[in-house]
C-alpha cells in the first residue's frame, strides 16, 4: 500500500476536479439555466430540455461519485494513516454520503419517472418530477457548498 503515497497528489487532483465537476455543475444549472429555462421555454420545450441537460450531465456525477469515496480513502490512508482524523474530516465525508445518497435517489426515483413522463408527453407528470429534482438538487447543491467551504477551511477552525 505504500504505491497509493506516491500518487497522493494525483489522488487530490482527482478528488478536486471531481467536487468542481460535480458542485460546479449543480450551481450552473441550478443558478444559471433553471431560471432561464423558466422564463423562456414552454413546459415541452423545458422538461425536454431537462432530460437532456441531466442525461449529458449525471455520467460525469456517477465518476465523480465513485471517484470522490476512492480518492477520499486513498487521502485518509496516505495523510492520517491510521491516526484519529480531524472533526473537519469526519464533517467532509457525512456530508459527502448525504449527497451521494440524494443523487442516487435523484437518478433512481424522480429522474426516471421525469424521462418516462417526457417521452410519453405527459407535461404534468414532468413537471412534478422536474419539481421533486430541483428541491433535491438544491439540498444537493447547498449540502457541496458547505461541504467545499468545510474541506477547503477545515484546519482553521
Amino acid at each position: 500500500m505504500a504505491f497509493l503515497a506516491h500518487y497522493k497528489y494525483l489522488a487530490v487532483l482527482l478528488h478536486v476536479l471531481s467536487v468542481v465537476i460535480w458542485v460546479g455543475g449543480m450551481f450552473f444549472a441550478y443558478v444559471v439555466l433553471r431560471p432561464v429555462a423558466a422564463t423562456t421555454l414552454e413546459p415541452p420545450q423545458r422538461l425536454t430540455l431537462w432530460v437532456n441537460v441531466f442525461q449529458r450531465f449525471f455520467p460525469f456525477v456517477w465518476v465523480a461519485v465513485i471517484t470522490l469515496p476512492l480518492t477520499g480513502v486513498w487521502l485518509i490512508y496516505v495523510f492520517w494513516q491510521g491516526s484519529p482524523l480531524p472533526i473537519y474530516v469526519h464533517i467532509m465525508t457525512g456530508l459527502a454520503v448525504a449527497m451521494i445518497l440524494i443523487y442516487l435517489h435523484v437518478y433512481f426515483a424522480p429522474f426516471r419517472r421525469l424521462k418516462n413522463a417526457v417521452a410519453i408527453q405527459n407535461w404534468q407528470e414532468g413537471g412534478k418530477r422536474l419539481g421533486q429534482m430541483r428541491k433535491l438538487i438544491g439540498i444537493n447543491l447547498t449540502i457541496g457548498l458547505i461541504t467545499v467551504i468545510v474541506a477547503s477551511g477545515g484546519r482553521l477552525f
